[in-house]
């Protein structure tokens, strides 16, 4: 009887050899640069974004007056926004109750008719078809280099607003005397579609040619709008820069009394 040899058997066993494969230390290089590239460009992709990002919040911490106001001015118009606030919470509340007034059937032509009325003059404030008075400020700016031009005027405007005004009029030097109370001459209401334009020798607001000094007459919280103009980079210091001079006067009683023309509107109406 034939015997096997103990050799061969562990070799048919074990099955053919296997075949040559690849380098694996051969594929790793081939690998690891282009895992390293990616890698790289990921990093610096994440890089760019993040600077980009920093770049864009220092920017908007940056822009505006606010920016570089003292912590006195900017604690001082967060109390006066708050009692803002406080007085619109109650014109919330007092709109709920005429519009139970309204609703409940008990006299409500009269509830209707009387805020009506209360409705109209408020939007005739605000489209300067009627006169308005009560707290506020009159702002003088003198312009002896003529270099306050209309977009100064107009950046005076919108801090104004933006401080609260609910009622502002401009006017040139024929509406001589305080400014808070003089009369109506050569004098603009001032609304949202209000204009200006550098003119020969002074601004032109709305159509009509105004000289230095300008003067605003403005009906709002007094001591909110005057801390608002003091803000550093506000409009005292852009007329200051130009050789002006910003004069601020409180009063207890301002009359806005120029008046604007009723329109109708061309092509707008009303959508219910």
């Amino acid at each position: 009887m034939h015997e096997s040899d103990p050799h061969e058997l562990a070799r048919m066993s074990a099955g053919p050899p296997d075949a040559p494969g690849p380098d694996r230390p051969f594929v790793r290089r081939l690998l690891t640069p282009r895992l390293r590239r990616v890698d790289l460009a990921v990093a610096a992709l994440l890089a760019v974004l993040g600077f980009a990002a920093v770049v864009q919040v220092r920017s908007t911490q940056a822009d505006g007056p606010l920016a570089t106001a003292r912590q006195e001015d900017l604690v001082q118009i967060l109390d006066e926004l708050a009692n803002r606030n406080d007085r619109l919470r109650a014109e919330v509340s007092a709109l709920e109750r005429t519009r139970q007034n309204l609703t409940s059937g008990n006299g409500t032509n009269e509830a209707a008719l009387t805020e009506a009325r209360r409705r109209s003059q408020l939007l005739g404030v605000l489209a300067g078809t009627v006169a308005a008075r009560g707290p506020g400020l009159g702002i003088t700016i003198t312009d002896p280099k003529g270099q306050v031009t209309g977009d100064v005027l107009l950046g005076a405007l919108e801090e104004l607003r933006a401080a609260g005004a609910e009622a502002v009029q401009i006017q040139g030097p024929a509406a001589a005397g305080d400014p808070t109370t003089s009369p109506v001459r050569d004098t603009v209401r001032v609304v949202a579609s209000t204009s200006f334009v550098d003119g020969a020798g002074g601004v032109v607001v709305d159509g009509m040619l105004l000289r230095p000094p300008y003067r605003f007459t403005v009906i709002g919280d007094p001591n909110t709008i005057e801390t608002a103009l003091g803000i550093p980079g506000g409009v005292l210091d852009t007329v200051e820069q130009r050789g002006g001079r910003v004069v601020v006067v409180q009063g207890r009683d301002v009359l806005v009394g120029a008046l604007r023309a009723t329109t109708t509107p061309r092509y707008a109406r009303p959508a219910s």
